[in-house]
């Protein structure tokens, strides 16, 4: 989507997910396991703390929200279902717990009132030796109580809000009908397995088979590739657990294909051509977005912050009343990268609309808004450890990108997006290309003051065209300026055309400045890989990490 120049996709500000930082939830953690006397924790503390930090490191800080200092026990219910995922024969893992009854009165038409959650207590019985369960092999309960997921917004405030009315008008006696009470039994399903694009949907899918209403969905993708997916729902007409794991198997069973694993990569050519065939494997039902406010606009679309199954995301809508072919085609190819793309430091693809004329793309929220908004917006001027970071960041990505074939053609600093814990990811594909093998691009794309002179002559180029852009991005964090700020864009690239390139700045560190001039050569085969530059860049963080160590302990000497 070309957004105004210099700002691109950028997301919303950042938003707060709690008074503490991860770090001090993982000590309540754990000292909330020493204090009710678990046998790990106490019998060996050191490794128990090992345990617990190497699993909130692989989450994001918001699986923190759904952590409950009353039921920690659950924590080592998810490290289990993670750990058991590993196995591809067991996927997907689950497991089912009755939660409680929902009390309900109905009117005498018919209309349904949701008024009170009425807990009812789990029994506790025998185990087996994991607790947890594959697909192919299911357990009854397990001793330890649990509760749902409960510190995230729940998606039914508005029948909650109706059913409280509800309960004021009926013991007031306010009701002029007859009401008949019934009880809804709640059931959770908790899965986990190899995280993958519209994985969400997959699981939705299941759990309507067997004919369950999704009440709240928890989804967590894990920094190794796994996921964690908590559900709350009703449809069950029991508190029985045996049936739902029967039921359950038998819509695993149905769906076997769905969770072999993936298949060989495909040649570019064949990614490129398969775009449109393929757009409904990752179709998501409109009418389970829930759209909030715009955050950017661009000639063709919007893009706005919204929820999909309880999940912060980003919408990007395509105005329908400009539409034709081309910008179709655009939409499918895009849709064909983001499907093919799975990255730490790459925005993850969540699925699209592709009904015309109500196109859209659903990628993950990135709360901390965009590089560019931090730099000129916020005013934040970057010391050398996180200026190191987030160009290692921006290349770990490019890399992937390119191992990949792909190209991405408008790399600046509006088109990389920060999440909560500042990790910098690429994003925006509506320009990126699979680089055919053979072919050859000449097209002008991209944003000027980022693009490369091959793209602004219109001559051949390839994927160092991007490691140009990277230069001018790396500069723009060194410098926490515009390029060229003094010139319209127009003017900026003639001049990049005539060799033009942005004033080095006098205090930068030399090895960055170095590398800057390498990676905006003229000639693109001089300038380095993303893989040479992410090699450089981590040896230098080190060095940089090093050498504020030693400064530390010579200030405390």
């Amino acid at each position: 989507m070309d957004l105004t120049e210099g700002v691109g996709e950028s997301s919303s500000p950042p938003r707060s997910f709690g008074s503490g930082s991860n770090h001090d939830l993982r000590n309540d953690v754990y000292n909330r396991f020493i204090e009710i006397g678990h046998e790990e924790a106490v019998s060996n503390p050191e490794l128990f703390r090992k345990h617990i930090d190497s699993h909130f490191n692989r989450l994001p800080a918001s699986y923190g929200l759904d952590v409950n200092m009353d039921k920690v026990e659950d924590v080592l219910l998810h490290q289990k279902l993670l750990a058991m995922a590993k196995d591809p024969e067991r996927r997907p893992v689950y497991h089912i717990r009755f939660l409680e009854k929902l009390c309900t009165k109905t009117e005498g038409n018919g209309e349904q009132q949701f008024i009170t959650m009425t807990p009812i207590p789990r029994p506790a019985c025998d185990t087996d030796d994991e607790g947890v369960v594959p697909s192919q092999k299911r357990i009854k309960d397990c001793t330890i109580e649990f509760e749902p997921c409960s510190k995230l917004e729940d998606l039914n405030l508005d029948v909650r809000k109706s059913s409280k009315d509800m309960e004021e008008r009926y013991h007031s006696g306010d009701v002029s009908r007859r009401l008949e009470v019934s009880h809804v039994p709640i059931h959770e399903f908790i899965f986990s397995t190899v995280d993958k694009p519209k994985l969400l949907s997959q699981l939705s899918a299941l759990l309507s088979d067997i004919g369950l209403n999704i009440r709240e969905a928890h989804v967590f993708s894990t920094t190794d590739g796994y996921s964690l997916d908590v559900f709350v729902v009703d449809g069950w007409p029991s508190e029985d657990t045996d049936g739902l794991y029967k039921a359950m198997e038998e819509a695993v069973a149905r769906n076997e294909g769905s969770w072999s694993g993936p298949s060989h990569p495909r040649s570019s050519i064949d990614k490129a051509s398969a775009a449109g065939a393929k757009l409904g494997d990752w179709e998501i039902d409109r009418r389970l977005l829930k759209i909030g406010e715009r955050i950017a606009s661009g000639s063709c679309g919007d893009l706005y912050h919204g929820v999909y199954f309880g999940q912060d995301v980003a919408i990007k809508i395509f105005r329908s009343e400009q539409l034709n072919d081309t910008q179709e085609e655009e939409f499918a190819q895009e849709v064909a990268i983001l499907r093919e793309v799975q990255h730490r430091n790459v925005v993850r693809f969540i699925g699209a609309c592709a009904k015309s004329p109500h196109l859209s793309i659903v990628t993950e929220f990135m709360p901390r808004g965009s590089l560019y908004d931090y730099l000129h917006k916020n005013h934040n001027i970057l010391e050398l450890p996180q200026l190191l970071k987030f160009v290692i960041d921006v290349c770990k990505g490019m890399d992937y990108l390119h191992q990949n074939n792909i190209i991405h053609r408008d790399l600046k600093t509006a088109n990389l997006l920060m999440d909560t814990q500042n990790v910098v990811k690429v994003a925006d594909f509506g320009v990126a290309r699979f680089q055919n093998q053979g072919g050859v691009m000449t097209a002008e794309t991209g944003t000027y003051r980022w693009m490369a002179p091959e793209i602004i002559n219109h001559l051949p180029y390839d994927q160092k065209a991007d490691v140009f852009s990277f230069a001018i991005v790396l500069w723009e964090l060194v410098t926490a300026k515009v390029p060229y700020d003094s010139m319209t864009p127009l003017q900026a690239a003639l001049g990049v055309r005539q060799g033009l390139r942005p004033d080095l700045p006098q205090n930068a560190h030399p090895k960055l400045l170095d590398l800057m001039q390498r990676c905006w050569e003229t000639v693109p085969d001089k300038r380095p890989s993303f893989s040479e530059i992410t090699v450089e860049l981590e040896t230098l963080l080190q060095e940089s990490q090093t050498c504020q160590e030693s400064a530390e302990a010579n200030n405390r000497n």
